[in-house]
């Protein structure tokens, strides 16, 4: 289970992955510190405090993330990184002078909208410097084990500095991560996006990324089997404290090691994903973690009566390699579907839908155990990760990269291109290098490769499904 940090040998990348990392730790010790804050501004109301707080964020990157991804000129998403990253800081830097509970809220809101704004555009440059997709499989590893480790350690770090600085120290330190984060990003080489369309509308722009989304069969399956994350996740990260407290009657540290193992699977995973999407391929491997999902809520659900701490620490990280199955080599597929210029608002698209899980994900299981209680609560959530799990199979065939046969009609029109096997016209000598924007004409053709969408294939093929 070689995870291969070999890949940190290429200089932009790992300046990027350590500014991932730092502005990761920072993000940790703010989540805790925020609710620390909103205790000792809203006491016993802190929870409902927080409660907003998360729903804005949610909102801020279902919403925002398309749109920042709409107006960001790709030449300039280096600039706009180092941009977002210095908000980020000035948003937390902000937060210890906070007198009033709503500038908790707009504070957030602006820090979450920096980062719907961030993260996916970060995410589309990865997969450029690599020319091997067995080195970006590594590199999408090791961002899941930063993402596992964060998970892991900042409630361990945390607890140990509060024994020496208050918690608003944390805000200054994450401050400190983001300008950090900035500073590698400055220094890490952005490779350009050679065929970006500046001349698109905007509504073209920020729909383009649903777009390739929605009509791709793949990643439609893709989709629902974010669904079957959300669902499940949710329930081990809001029911968790519940069951350990309430069920089992049992203390903090119980809690704390129970959501370990369930990070320690997911970190697990991490280390397997590359040598078994090499041989398997990426759509088993999602399909194998959805099930082990499926499969773990629902032996809870069926076993509820007796289930007790200790099946709890068996159970918890077999749920956690399903959760890291599912979600590192989705960025393989997402790649894969399209094309370099397109993959920035793809990703963002990726962003807001798979938070939209969550956004429906949470009140399920936050709320419905109050109402039906736990143990229908589970076989509710079993029975939606099974419907989503099996809607997936269905739709995203086997056989999903075949070459798919399918008609051109005769358009014309005016677009940056390469030539190459959608271009073959003729030049008059005034067109300049490749790659160039000219009006041309595209005979009608029917020919067969491997479908992306994109402004040549605006429709899934219908003659064959993939």
């Amino acid at each position: 289970m070689r995870i291969g940090f070999g890949v940190l040998s290429n200089v932009s990348y790992r300046k990027l992955y350590s500014a991932q990392v730092i502005a990761l730790a920072g993000t940790g010790l703010t989540t805790i510190a925020l609710a620390l804050l909103a205790y000792e501004l809203a006491g016993e109301a802190a929870g409902q405090v927080l409660g907003i707080a998360l729903t804005l964020k949610m909102i801020a990157y279902i919403f925002i993330a398309p749109v920042i991804s709409a107006i960001i000129p790709g030449a300039l998403r280096k600039q706009v990184l180092i941009g977002l990253d210095v908000v980020r800081a000035l948003c937390v830097m902000a937060l210890p002078f906070v007198t009033e509970i709503w500038q908790i809220y707009v504070l957030m809101f602006l820090l979450n909208a920096a980062s719907a704004g961030f993260t996916p555009t970060f995410q589309s440059i990865i997969p450029q410097l690599f020319d091997h997709d067995d080195d970006y499989t590594k590199a999408l590893s090791l961002s899941r084990v930063a993402y596992d480790l964060e998970n892991l350690l900042s409630p361990t770090i945390a607890a140990i500095l509060l024994l020496f600085v208050s918690f608003e120290s944390f805000f200054v330190a994450n401050s400190i991560a983001f300008l950090l984060s900035a500073l590698l990003v400055l220094s890490a080489t952005v490779p350009p996006l050679l065929l970006e369309e500046k001349r698109d509308p905007f509504r073209r722009k920020l729909t383009q990324g649903f777009q390739i989304y929605l009509k791709t069969p793949r990643l439609r399956g893709v989709l629902l089997l974010y669904l079957v994350v959300a669902f499940a996740g949710a329930m081990v990260i809001v029911n968790s404290v519940v069951l350990v407290r309430e069920q089992f009657g049992l203390g903090e540290s119980a809690l704390a090691l129970a959501m370990a193992t369930f990070g320690g699977g997911s970190l697990l995973a991490a280390f397997m994903v590359p040598p078994l999407a090499r041989k398997f391929g990426d759509r088993n491997v999602m399909f194998w973690g959805a099930g082990t999902l499926l499969a773990g809520i629902g032996l809870v659900a069926l076993g509820f009566g007796w289930f007790n701490y200790a099946l709890m620490l068996l159970v918890w990280p077999i749920l956690g390699l399903g959760y890291s199955f599912v979600q590192t080599p989705a960025g393989r597929v997402f790649k894969r579907s399209a094309n370099e210029e397109d993959l920035p608002k793809l990703l963002s698209a990726q962003f807001a839908l798979s938070h939209a899980c969550w956004l429906l994900a949470y009140p399920t299981a936050g709320f419905l155990p109050s109402v039906v209680g736990m143990g229908n609560t589970l076989v509710l959530i079993a029975v939606l990760c099974a419907v989503a799990l099996l809607l997936g199979a269905r739709v995203w065939p086997k056989e999903s990269y075949a070459p798919l046969e399918h008609k051109h009609e005769e358009l014309y029109h005016d677009h940056v291109h390469f030539h190459g096997e959608h271009h073959q016209h003729e030049h008059e000598g005034w067109e300049g290098d490749e790659p160039h924007a000219h009006p041309h004409r595209h005979e009608e053709i029917v020919h067969s490769h491997e479908i992306k969408i994109d402004r040549h294939h605006p429709v899934w093929p219908t003659r064959s499904a993939g």
